[in-house]
This record gives C-alpha cells, structure tokens and sequence, in this order.
C-alpha cells in the first residue's frame, strides 16, 4: 500500500554490534534453519583434560649435541669375576683337582676360551669353590690356590688348603671366586696381567618429521574459538588451531619415539625397504628395548608385597646399588603400592587407623604415598604414557607395561666423541646439531598463504623436523615391569 511504514525487517536484518535484542536484528522468517539456530559456546571444552603425555624425558634426562650417525661410549665391567658351573672330574678326597671353566657363563668378557689371557685366574692366585645350588656334593665349600692354567683347554689346576681335599662326584657344578693369592718367599711376581673390561655401547639417531597443512581459501574464512591448551597458552584461535595440535602431537612423538624405538634386525622389513624407500633407515634402541635387553624385567604381575620389593632389591645390591630411584608407574601399580604400604599399619583393618594422627571424621583419609624406604629410597609417580588409552595404556597382555624404575642419579663414562671421561645421567638424548645446523627443533613455513611466499602452492605448510637417539646408560640399574 502507498505510503505504508514497513514495520517489520523482513530478510533485511541489520546485525548489532552487540547482543541486544532489536527489531532491526530479529528474524521473522519461521524455516528450520533460521528458526532454530544453535547456541554456541565459544570456549572449547577440554573433555579429556591434559592430553599430551610427554614430561618423562624432560623430568629424568638431559639434552646434549651429537654431530654423528652413531653415538658410542663405554661402560665399566665386572671388578671382580665369577665362574659358575665348572666341572671337574676328580674323585673324592682328592689333594687337587683340574676344573673347566665354562665359558658361556663368564660375565662381561668378549674373548672365549683358548685365547691368550681369556681366563681371569692366574697362577699363585687363590681361589673359593663352592658347590651349586642342587649339587650332590657333600662338601660346603673349599680354598685352594691355582697352580697352573691353561687357556687353551680352558682349564686350571688346584691344590687345597683343606686335608683330604674336597668330596663331590664328577657331575657336581662348582662356582669359583678369586678371593687373593700366596707366593713363597723371594719367588718372582704375579705371571701375567688383566686388561680393564669394558663393554661398548652405540645408538644411532633418527630423524622424526610431521607437517601442518591449510590451503589460502581456508584461510580467508575465519572462525574463532576461545581454547585453552595443555602447555598454558590461553585466547583465541582460528585456522592454526590446528597446527598448535600438530605441534602438541609432535612433541608427544619426540618422546614417546625414544621410549618405543627399536633397532630394524637383519632380514626384516624395514631393513628391505630402506634401500628402496623414503620412509625407514635402521632403528634405533629406546629406553624400553635397551632396559629389556641389558636391565632387569620383572614379569608376571606387579610386586605388590615387601617380600617382592625385596627381590627387586637384592637385584639391585647385584648392580649398581643406586641409593635412590624413582618408579614412573601406571594407575593400578600405584595403587598395589600404596594398598602394600596401607598394609603396614597394624593399627587397624586395612591400615585405616581410625583416630591415628588426628584422623577423625571430619579429615579426608589420604591413602596414597609418593614412596617409602626399604634399603634403597623408592620414590613413584604416575606416569601418564602408561595410563593413555591412546597409547600403551591401551594395551594388554603381556604388552602391558606396569611402570619403569628409574635411578636418580648420574654415572661417570667414557666419551668416545670427547674422548674423555665425562659425567652422564643415565637417561639422556643426543640430537643432530653443528655450528651451522641445530636439528633438535626445527620448524619452518612453505607455500604462497600466510605470510609465505617461497612456493607456488596455494596453501601454508608448516614442518616440523628433528633428529635424536636415547642413551640409556648402566641399563642394568633400571627395572621394568610387565604383565
């Protein structure tokens, strides 16, 4: 009609700066989409909490240079050594004896017998036989002293300081310790002597990489969100939301590769393919591989009863007797340890101790430890690489990693690179690096969006690169438990 006021927008709304409900900025067309419009919450809700898992490396290693495809160093041996299972063929009461040394079973030594100086025992020495655990032999033990040897057979002469000598059969197994030696006056010295044994070790590193990618066109649609992210930063983000993820998924990867990472064997598949491929070269040996193969796995179950600790503790006597460690466990370890220390508590059921300490109805009972003594110090925290569903939280079987025990402390090795003794922790990572090139962290952006301007590509890349290994040093001080 002529000269009528329009009185209502219709699909021409003037949207407000702010939300004030105005005539201008009222929608009266009814269809589904427009009726019914979502409420939207611009604060992203963090359902999972804290989802990255990384902190372990950076809570017990260091991070140190390497400019080499291969990280060598060396490890002390045995002080001391002990044969076990020798056999010998003398009969009952005899005055001496010719034991064989086995072989096989002499710790840390690479030469075998019938090498010159393979054998740790010398002429004039002293010697301690004892019978093995279920041996038929009669005699608890006996003390001789060495009166010849010979590396080829293998084999030493005995003559005991006991009368009658000792009284076994020929099957009987003996273990035989140097305890000192006797020469008689004005004779020559000790014939012979002993090289320091060490073992050598190497790591080679690997090169990790990941990639962020957005084209121009999504980058020209912009979208807010509020977030809160699991390293602190806090606002708002739009398209590199996602790259900030990428970034967290990255760093999880850094560390969880030199926890998993094994060396590709002969003949496997990764060793077929890298010759052939872009993707696999050789391995590397992670924290779990090197600590199952040169450390102490504990299977079966977690220890969750002093008379386990105890076994893990006359383990650790055997080794480097770390005064204190530190265990990095999952949910149920945890709680089996505090359940074992909870037991301790004789006042009563279940260690509650109702009235103990001013614990009364009105106090939480706190049930949990953060660690106890018994001969070393154990501490334990939860590990949330262990928890993760995602990640070996997820597992089960005998895959199931229960926790690590970590020593807390340093070790004094010999530096292949430095060539000279240097002080170590006994995690730490070694990462590619030169006066020119620093590949720890390396990150940079390719395309024609987003500030880039180095490719013909319509979109922004952002890469990510490192290259490291692990060196879990005196593997033999660290504990693993497994289903």
């Amino acid at each position: 009609m002529a000269g009528s006021v329009q009185t209502t927008p219709g699909f021409d709304l003037q949207p407000s700066a702010q939300q004030v409900p105005l005539a201008t900025n009222y929608i009266t067309n009814f269809d589904f989409l427009n009726q019914y419009l979502p409420d939207t919450y611009e604060k992203e809700f963090e359902r999972y909490g804290n989802r990255t898992i990384s902190s372990f490396l950076r809570m017990v290693g260091a991070e140190m240079p390497s400019n080499s495809d291969l990280i060598k160093w060396a490890e002390q041996g045995r002080l001391h050594t002990k044969y076990v299972d020798c056999t010998s063929a003398v009969l009952a009461n005899a005055d001496t004896a010719t034991f064989t040394i086995n072989d096989a079973l002499v710790p840390n030594r690479a030469t075998t017998i019938g090498t010159a100086g393979a054998i740790a025992i010398r002429v004039g020495q002293t010697v301690m036989l004892t019978p093995n655990a279920g041996s038929t032999a009669t005699a608890t033990s006996n003390k001789a002293i060495v009166t010849a040897v010979d590396t080829g057979a293998g084999t030493i002469d005995v003559a005991f300081y006991e009368a009658l000598g000792m009284t076994k059969a020929a099957a009987d197994e003996y273990t035989i310790f140097i305890y000192g030696s006797e020469f008689k006056k004005g004779q020559v010295g000790m014939d012979g002597s002993l090289e320091a044994d060490d073992d050598i070790f190497e790591c080679s590193p690997i090169i990790l990489k990941d990639k962020y990618a957005v084209s121009g066109s999504d980058m020209a649609q912009i979208g807010w969100v509020e977030v809160t992210t699991e390293n602190g930063a806090t606002g708002y983000l739009w398209y590199l939301k996602s790259e900030h993820e990428t970034r967290l998924r990255f760093d999880d990867y850094l560390e969880t590769a030199m926890i998993e990472a094994v060396p590709a064997e002969a003949g496997s598949g990764v060793a077929a393919v890298a010759s052939t491929s872009v993707v696999g070269n050789k391995g590397s040996e992670g924290i779990f591989y090197s600590v199952e193969n040169r450390g102490n796995v504990w299977s079966g179950g977690n220890p969750s009863t002093l008379a386990d600790f105890d076994n893990i503790i006359r383990r650790l006597d055997k080794q480097g007797s770390i005064e204190e460690n530190v265990i990095f466990l999952n949910r149920e370890f945890g709680f089996d340890i505090d359940d074992m220390l909870a037991a301790q508590n004789s006042y009563g059921a279940g260690g509650t101790s109702y009235g103990l300490f001013d614990n009364d109805k009105d106090m939480a009972l706190n049930l949990g430890f953060t660690g106890f003594r018994r001969g070393y110090d154990f501490y334990k925290t939860d590990w949330k690489y262990l928890n993760d569903p995602t990640m070996r939280g997820g597992l089960a079987g005998d895959e199931v990693v229960n926790g690590l025990l970590v020593p807390a402390g340093s070790t004094t090795v010999y530096d292949q690179v430095l060539g000279k003794n240097a002080k170590r922790p006994f995690l730490h990572v070694r990462y590619r690096a030169s006066e020119t090139e620093d590949r720890r962290y390396k990150t940079w952006i390719t395309g024609s969006a987003g500030g880039a301007m180095n490719s013909d590509l319509d979109a922004m890349e952002v890469h990510f690169l490192s290259e490291r290994a692990v060196c879990t040093m005196g593997a033999n001080n660290f504990f693993i438990f497994k289903d």
